[in-house]
């Protein structure tokens, strides 16, 4: 008997590689404009980073989003995206599926329930999109051929002449992250900026051990890298340094260079003569305590090598001590990596693609968005807008 044909290939108007945040949204918005979409995934379930965020309630956006909130290779690229699609746009969807949220410090927006809503709430709107999802299905081959896209993926080989490139960053691989996005750019022979982990906490060398061993110690501080400054609490660790304001700087900073800390953000200059003088039996650690946890200030007194009462202490060592109490330097051995790193700084060029759009300007239908892309949002809601605006801007185009 002759051998049956292989079957002819599904045809979709666009096919979404990745069910994460920016791919789903992409994937609804699009299927809601009337275009037939196949959403793809390796993983077994949709949304594994949405899951975990915001300690699993979702810091689903940021009212503060604005484009100097990124970084990125180019800094105005970000803009017409969000400028397009703003955080009133995502609340918005949120309200209308009833999900209950509350505003926390410095304008980031969270579920009152658990962050399984968000993951929810997108996939309602894939559906009601008619998006086809296939979960659980590794990427085997991409190919591009006469104005067509040919997408194999576990058993079944599907065709578009849109594909857009939603499988993000090599952050916290354990929850299957990889490189895939960069590795199908420069497939198609697009740029990518090299990547790095970012809203990671940074580790100390030997030489700080002292503050290694403030493990659990955190306190409100203003942390700097280059022009880059964050005033939030910065937390010690086994390893290092971490807390918002320390993850915050990582984004910024590069391997060999310092980073300041100001342990006593708001202290008028000139505050610790002034000390002196009205309290000279004060030692310098009980004049830190007032303000810094014990094991904190013991350490930083410690450090200073500046021992016994206030009025024994030259005024110009007590300056020197104000000076480096303000700008506190370390310089970081490391950072914990990808396995820890909440983000990705780099990938995609922004060079190679329409701000407008996302489109791929040489290679016509194909589309790159959310963390896949060189554009990195703050600590605090900021990655998730991006993932919507950018979805949202090549739903349009599709």
């Amino acid at each position: 008997m002759p051998q049956d044909a292989p079957a002819e290939p599904e045809t979709h108007d666009a096919i979404v590689l990745g069910a994460g945040a920016a791919g789903m949204f992409c994937a609804a918005m699009a299927g809601q404009r009337g275009r037939r979409v196949l959403l793809i995934d390796h993983a077994g379930a949709p949304g594994r980073k949405i899951l975990i965020s915001g300690g699993g309630r979702c810091n689903f956006t940021n009212l503060g989003t604005a484009p100097d909130r990124f970084l990125s290779a180019n800094r105005h690229f970000a803009k017409s995206a969000l400028s397009r699609f703003g955080p009133q746009d995502f609340l918005a969807l949120v309200d209308r599926h009833g999900i209950a949220w509350h505003e926390k410090t410095l304008g980031q927006l969270f579920c009152d329930g658990s962050a399984k809503q968000i993951v929810a709430m997108l996939m309602d709107e894939c559906d009601r999109g008619g998006v086809e999802i296939a979960l659980g299905q590794p990427i085997a081959a991409v190919e591009h051929a006469d104005g067509m896209f040919r997408v194999t993926a576990g058993s079944r080989t599907a065709r578009a002449p849109a594909l857009v490139i939603a499988t993000g960053g090599p952050s916290i691989p354990k929850l299957g992250a990889t490189g895939f996005a960069y590795d199908l750019a420069r497939r198609f022979g697009l740029k990518v900026v090299e990547p790095r982990p970012a809203l990671v906490p940074l580790t100390l060398g030997p030489d700080e051990a002292l503050f290694r061993e403030l493990s659990g110690v955190s306190a409100p501080v203003v942390a700097r890298c280059g022009k880059a400054a964050f005033a939030e609490a910065a937390l010690f660790t086994h390893r290092g340094l971490s807390g918002p304001a320390i993850l915050q700087v990582s984004s910024y900073w590069r391997h060999g260079e310092a980073i300041a800390v100001d342990f006593l953000p708001g202290a008028a200059p000139g505050w610790l003569t002034e000390a002196k003088r009205a309290q000279p039996r004060a030692t310098l650690r009980s004049l830190l305590a007032r303000t810094l946890p014990d094991r904190l200030a013991e350490a930083l007194a410690e450090r200073l090598a500046l021992n016994g009462e206030l009025a024994n202490l030259r005024d110009g060592a007590l300056a020197e001590a104000e000076r480096r109490l303000t700008g506190w330097r370390f310089t970081p051995s490391g950072s914990e990596g990808f396995a820890k790193a909440e983000v990705t700084v780099g990938g995609i060029s922004t060079a190679e693609l329409s701000s407008q759009t996302m489109e791929a300007r040489r290679v016509p239908g194909l589309f790159a968005i959310g963390e896949a892309v060189d554009v990195t949002g703050w600590l605090g809601g900021y990655n998730f807008q991006w993932a919507w605006a950018s979805g949202w801007a090549a739903a349009q185009a599709l």
